[in-house]
């Protein structure tokens, strides 16, 4: 089987944005339908097992009992079924032509890791950081330990001939309103991390935000950013689509997954995360995410086809995402011990974010362009936003708009535009719910 790292590198060596779902279902039978469909899309796709709330926290007795009482999970509880049933969901279906990632969302993933492996799997997602803060109360220096071990079982297959593939989560951390510098920042030490415990395949994740120059800025920082520290590493870039309140109406919701695409290709990024016109709504169908895998598909095409945009201009995100990382690096030759103290010092504080380890000092707000900005940095060894005077610091009323502020602006863009308000109908036949948790 083609190894995951390689077979995105081919098809960006071909000119193609891989997109990806996110879908996830507990019946084996309507998970590998939601593969096959995926896999038969009009697009260079790779697939996805999401698995389910239980799993990812440790759950397994609840995983059990839902499936024997025939109660709908959220995902597929990969350390509950046989491993014989999720062989028999990918046989015939992953293959060179076709790797299967498994997401998770699990501060504490190491059954996840080892079921993954026993059915023949060797990529999936998370990280120390990104998988721990926003997601759990599990202290970071147990997610640390836990994701080393992780880390080590992965690569150890490689004696095997395998390359096996992670990919960080951690430049999607409380992404709608955590400025990009911090996201490029612990996107890259995780993949520092994952090195140093023997991976060789990564790739570093960055999540659409509020201002399409902004992002580019972002993603071009971390590109060089990632070939300066990782020359030794297979990496590529993964674009998640927007992550936060989702545009209500179709066009909206539309509009905005094409905006990923195109930010993908000028951005030199190799893989798309999809989101589909359901997202505000229910849990879409598998139609729906084919759907969605094709029009970010077309949309990246026709990018390719316009001419390169001009680099956007320099406001300081790289300096502000280097200076994170020098920092963290300096407090200690291991990774994981440099992460923990980091968080200690408040050297890398996310905003909004409440778990126990979060200094909890910084805050963001947004500007009346969509770009982010700090109006307090706490310990952190980066300065306040300057270019636009203090940002506020926002009270209840303006997070709200801040968080709502994409959906408001691509549902007004939709509206202007009635004819691209509303996609053609599900493909015939297709209509499984699949997942729609912000993974």
């Amino acid at each position: 089987m083609t190894a995951f790292g390689t077979f995105v590198g081919q098809a960006r060596a071909a000119g193609a944005l891989v997109v990806q779902p996110r879908m996830g279902m507990g019946d084996p039978l309507l998970m590998r339908d939601g593969l096959l469909a995926t896999r038969a899309a009009a697009a260079v796709t790779v697939g996805t097992i999401t698995l389910d709330s239980y799993t990812r926290t440790g759950d397994h007795a609840a995983a059990r009992r839902a499936l024997t009482e025939g109660a709908g999970l959220n995902g597929y509880p990969i350390a509950t079924h046989p491993v014989d049933v999720t062989r028999g969901v990918l046989r015939g279906v992953a293959d060179a032509g076709f790797p299967v990632q498994v997401r998770h969302g699990s501060a504490l993933p190491e059954k996840i890791f080892a079921a993954l492996l026993a059915a023949g799997l060797d990529a999936t997602e998370g990280g120390p950081v990104s998988y721990c803060l926003p997601y759990s109360r599990t202290p970071l220096h147990e997610a640390v330990a836990c994701w080393q071990r992780c880390c080590e079982l992965l690569a150890s297959i490689r004696e095997f001939g395998a390359e096996p593939h992670l990919e960080t989560f951690g430049g999607c951390m409380m992404g709608q309103l955590c400025p990009p510098g911090l996201l490029i920042a612990i996107s890259v030490l995780e993949a520092l991390f994952f090195r140093q415990h023997g991976l060789r395949s990564v790739s570093l994740s960055y999540a659409q935000q509020a201002n399409l120059r902004q992002d580019e800025e972002a993603l071009t920082a971390l590109g060089r950013i990632a070939a300066e520290l990782l020359p030794d590493v297979d990496w590529h870039i993964v674009v998640y689509t927007y992550m936060g309140v989702y545009p209500r109406s179709p066009g909206g919701a539309r509009l905005l997954l094409e905006e990923a695409a195109r930010l993908s290709v000028r951005a030199g990024a190799a893989r798309l995360i999809v989101k589909t016109t359901a997202e505000a709504h229910r849990i879409p169908t598998i139609g729906e995410n084919v759907q969605a895998l094709e029009a970010a598909a077309a949309a990246a095409a026709d990018e390719r086809g316009r001419p390169p945009a001009p680099e956007p201009p320099d406001t300081g995100v790289e300096a502000e995402a280097r200076a994170l990382i020098e920092a963290v690096l300096g407090l200690d030759a291991d990774l994981g011990r440099a992460l923990v103290r980091a968080f200690a010092a408040g050297y890398l504080d996310v905003p909004y974010c409440l778990h126990p380890d979060n200094a909890g000092r910084s805050r963001s707000a947004l500007g009346p362009d969509g770009r982010l900005h700090w109006s307090a940095v706490g310990s952190m060894p980066i300065a306040r936003s300057a270019d636009t005077g203090r940002p506020p610091i926002l009270g209840s009323a303006e997070l709200l708009g801040a968080l709502s502020y994409v959906q408001r602006s691509y549902d007004q863009r939709a509206r202007q535009a009635p004819g691209r308000a509303a996609h053609a109908p599900p493909p015939p036949g297709i209509s499984a719910p699949g997942i729609s948790a912000s993974l």
